[in-house]
């Protein structure tokens, strides 16, 4: 086995438990992306085009899309979140500033 081929098997163990620690949702699904395409990447070493293809259009393609769906479906996903969590960082910064003086 190449070396190029035992990193990727490295870097997939990485990618499988990085998956289970990371507490952000929309991070995991990255990751998982990450994943499958590294994976396709195996197959074709292997000299499976078949499984590669597959693997890249389920895995990192429709399986990631409705991860990205659900996760907006449930406001994991909100532009809304992310302006509220600006002003609450605004809001914590002004209350550390004010206490420092």
């Amino acid at each position: 086995m190449s070396i190029i081929v035992q990193l990727m098997l490295l870097f997939l163990i990485v990618c499988a438990i990085a998956v289970c620690v990371t507490r952000d949702l929309l991070t995991s699904v990255v990751i998982y992306m990450a994943y499958s395409m590294i994976m396709s990447i195996v197959w074709i070493t292997m000299q499976s085009p078949d499984l590669a293809i597959t693997e890249a259009a389920v895995g990192a393609g429709i399986t990631s899309l409705l991860l990205f769906l659900a996760l907006k479906k449930i406001h994991a996903i909100d532009a809304r979140n992310e302006v509220r969590r600006k002003h609450a960082e605004k809001q914590r910064g002004g209350e550390q500033h004010g206490e420092e003086e």
